[in-house]
């Protein structure tokens, strides 16, 4: 599995601040801002965003304009989804634009769901060529996909895409679903490229108290996994602190990732929403 570094070659941290929570909001800068540089202080080095992610670009952005020298020591990623070359790199200058950054340290081909999104992005003229042209440019370090809703399709581009990484959901629902665990995951391995983890609460906030399942028991479990790292977006600073003392917690057991599987398995494939099965 490929280990992704900073600009300044330190390995990043073993989880990541993911681009929900609050930082999918318009005009909350005080909330957003005090999530990130909780992750700061808590020694997170990931930081995930998108275009589509409301003001998350901007609140990060103003941190890293105030404090330049933090940017060197962070990972800042970005996503655009749109499927057509030039469309993908005016959303590339406003990534940049927003974030007061030259660079990104991961840029990622975001949502792919359909055959026909994989053949409009990699046909003549589409944003593969943007994401492709960007890296070579030194505008963005490493180049990525992401996908929740057909994991056939993510496996087809992570296999045949010259990409550096996937962002796939790993939960217990994905545990028993299969497709993005075991193909997407499995293609990932053979072609050595970094694996992030998302919806790594799944689609269980709702029944995560009725079945006595904690956020810690669910990070953990994203950590039994031949990944990079998960992401996780937080709401407020004690929600940071869970994630990062999650991750020093380190891994399940495979008794206890098995237990928590089956306190799950009577609400799959329901809980699976973002597949778009429901």
């Amino acid at each position: 599995m490929k280990t992704l570094r900073n600009a300044a070659g330190r390995k990043i941290s073993s989880t990541g601040l993911g681009g929900e929570g609050v930082l999918r909001t318009y005009g909350r800068t005080g909330e957003a801002q005090a999530v990130i540089r909780s992750a700061v202080e808590g020694g997170i080095t990931y930081y995930d965003s998108a275009q589509a992610y409301s003001d998350s670009e901007i609140y990060y952005g103003g941190i890293w304009q105030e404090e330049p020298s933090l940017r060197r020591t962070i990972f800042q990623t970005s996503k655009s989804a749109a499927r057509l070359k030039e469309p993908a790199l005016t959303e590339l200058q406003n990534s940049l634009r927003r974030l007061h950054t030259d660079y990104l340290d991961l840029w990622q081909i975001h949502d792919v769901r359909t055959e026909k999104d994989l053949h409009e992005i990699s046909g003549p003229g589409g944003a593969l060529e943007a994401f492709v042209e960007a890296k070579n440019k030194g505008l963005v370090r490493h180049i990525g996909v992401t996908g929740h809703h057909d994991p056939a399709v993510l496996t087809r581009a992570v296999r045949d895409w010259p990409v550096d990484t996937v962002l796939l959901p790993v939960n217990p629902v994905e545990g028993i679903l299969g497709g993005f665990l075991t193909d997407t995951l499995h293609a990932a391995a053979k072609k050595e490229i970094a694996v992030i983890g998302m919806k790594v609460m799944g689609g269980g906030h709702y029944i995560l108290p009725k079945l006595g399942i904690s956020a810690t028991d669910l990070i953990r479990y994203a950590l039994v996994f031949d990944i990079s790292l998960p992401i996780v977006g937080c709401a407020s600073p004690a929600e940071v602190r869970t994630l990062v003392s999650a991750a020093e917690s380190g891994p399940l057991s495979r008794d206890e990732m098995t237990a928590l599987e089956e306190k799950f398995r009577p609400y799959a494939p329901k809980m699976a929403y973002y597949r778009g099965v429901w």
